[in-house]
């Protein structure tokens, strides 16, 4: 079962549905026995750094997200729900995130390009190629909308990367967690490829 974790953030629906055009068991829940039971998860997210982060912990369900993880249960984090496995963010100071990832979540800084960043940009994997990126030709293109992105500490969690102003991470993995910026559930053919492959790991 792949449980897409629901915190009151996120696109949901579109991320199940999509999940569903290669798995038949995807459920969106809050449902901590749900989630402990799941062989997978998923960690969709939208909007603010610190209301997504207020939202988790008041659903109760962090504990139980670290259990799996510490369980060796596959976790892919999308968007904000990439952002918040880090320690925090320049959006939302004193908002602490699940610190999975060293490292935080900062502005972008693109002179004479709108921030958020919003539409298609293509995307360079780390060699070797991660993973979740298996049967993705070079340099693909993805759908992004953020105005933050993840600076991590250690620059060999990094998967790939984007071109915006600066170069931006747009995915990152360690162990068993991974997370893209993009949303591979907008992102059409290339995207569920993504998701297929997390499904297949």
């Amino acid at each position: 079962m792949i449980a897409v974790i629901d915190y009151g953030v996120g696109n949901l629906f579109s991320v199940e549905k999509a999940l569903l055009q290669f798995a038949d068991d995807v459920v969106v829940t809050g449902d901590e026995k749900l989630i402990l039971a799941a062989d997978k998860l998923v960690l969709p997210g939208v909007g603010d750094f610190g209301e997504c982060m207020s939202n988790l912990e008041a659903t109760g369900l962090i504990p139980a997200i670290r259990q799996k993880i510490a369980d060796g249960t596959p976790l892919l984090g999308i968007c904000i729900g990439e952002q918040i496995l880090f320690e925090g963010s320049e959006e939302s100071p004193g908002a602490k995130g699940l610190g999975l990832f060293k490292g935080m979540v900062r502005r972008i800084n693109a002179p004479g390009l709108k921030v958020p960043h919003m539409g298609w940009n293509s995307v360079n994997f780390s060699e070797p190629k991660y993973p979740l990126f298996k049967d993705l030709g070079e340099h693909p293109y993805f759908y992004f909308v953020h105005s933050y992105h993840c600076v991590p500490e250690d620059g060999s969690v990094i998967t790939a990367v984007t071109e915006y102003g600066e170069q931006l991470t747009a995915a990152v993995a360690k162990d068993n967690v991974m997370a893209t910026q993009f949303h591979p559930e907008k992102s059409g053919d290339v995207g569920l490829q993504v998701l297929k492959n997390f499904i297949e790991m």
